[in-house]
């Protein structure tokens, strides 16, 4: 099976309500869907959304490095040499994690077509169901105490807290209140986006810690450059601290394994480059002993459900944060991942098993 095309499209599906961190909100997903053919027929999807604040990727961006710079590369290349093919990717351009995970997440889907398996199987085959906590956008705190009780109400146990955007101490009242709404029973995850420096982040945690908010973990604390940072608020405090943006590729995880900077790792395929590197990232948090999530940007049901076939493959995934599909007002992917309240359930369908998509006219 030799690559002869690859194509792109976009899509766009409105939120059912703004998505809001200390870096940005959020009111549509926006998408490049990657549609990758080889000579026998079989295609495979991939997908790249922009995150301008995370990732620096545009739409035209990864369209210019997909089309004009990935394509001609790899056409001709026999889809059964990943590695090669991956090689060829990550050498083509710099950075542009976006796009090389798009290109990246088609290849697994062809090749996963081609071995008859769902792809959590050709991967590793760990399992096929996860549950996915729900993200609760940084609002004023009765707006987020009500939010929270709605998650619960829909079956929800995990809620992941966006805050950061405001000062130390509005942060702490969003936080007691959201604990108050929900009760003891509801495990609060909370995600600063980079939004504290460390001297604060410690100063907040501690307080949480004193108050007894009971906080399984803190994601991203401070600014993504700031691994220092990071290792400072990680010795100085007993909940656990987790990484985000300070993690792209596999260079990043193993300098701040190495500098024990972190209690867990959060991979994003888009930060990753695709499933290739998030293997890698994976792999040496499981060697330092360091579990990992698996989270996603604003994504449609096609890159998520590649992240749901990832995380499900491998052991050392004991978390996930993949609730972006419920987010959306309507869904043009026909197939993939299966919902139902907090459970994701991945079929037996080959690939992705992403039947259908409804693109724009």
């Amino acid at each position: 099976m030799k690559i002869v095309n690859v194509q792109t499209r976009k899509i766009t599906i409105p939120l059912t309500k703004p998505f809001k961190t200390a870096l940005r909100t959020v009111r549509k997903a926006e998408s490049l869907i990657v549609c990758l053919t080889c000579d026998d027929g079989t295609t495979g999807f991939g997908e790249a959304p922009p995150t301008h604040v995370i990732t620096g990727d545009s739409l035209g961006s990864i369209n210019y490095v997909i089309t004009e710079v990935i394509r001609p590369l790899i056409i001709g290349l026999a889809i059964e040499n990943r590695e090669q093919i991956h090689q060829v990717i990550e050498k083509s351009i710099l950075h542009n994690t976006s796009a090389k995970a798009a290109v990246d997440i088609a290849v697994y889907d062809c090749l996963a077509k081609k071995a008859d398996l769902p792809l959590y199987q050709l991967l590793g085959g760990n399992g096929s169901e996860l549950e996915t906590d729900l993200t609760i956008s940084v609002n004023g705190v009765h707006e987020m105490m009500g939010d929270a009780r709605a998650g619960v109400e829909k079956g929800f146990t995990t809620l992941k807290i966006k805050v950061g955007n405001s000062t130390l101490s509005e942060d702490l009242e969003r936080i007691k209140g959201v604990r108050q709404a929900v009760g003891k029973k509801v495990k609060l995850r909370l995600d600063a986006n980079q939004g504290w420096c460390a001297k604060d982040a410690i100063a907040i945690i501690r307080k949480m810690e004193d108050m007894d908010l009971d906080i399984e973990l803190i994601e991203q604390p401070v600014q993504s450059w700031d691994f220092e940072g990071m290792k400072l608020v990680t010795e100085n405090v007993a909940t656990q601290i987790m990484a985000d943006e300070s993690i792209f590729g596999p260079k990043d995880a193993a300098r701040l394994l190495a500098m024990h900077g972190c209690d867990i790792i959060n991979i994003k395929l888009m930060k990753a480059g695709g499933i290739t590197g998030a293997e890698k990232i994976n792999t040496l948090a499981e060697t330092y002993g360091i579990e990992c999530m698996v989270g996603c940007m604003i994504e449609s049901k096609i890159s998520v459900t590649a992240a749901c076939h990832f995380a499900a493959s491998k052991s050392n995934v004991t978390r996930c944060d993949l609730d972006t599909p419920l987010m959306f007002s309507s869904d043009p992917i026909e197939g993939g991942a299966s919902y139902k309240q907090n459970k994701i359930t991945l079929s037996d369908s080959p690939g992705l098993g992403i039947s259908d998509i409804h693109f724009e006219k």
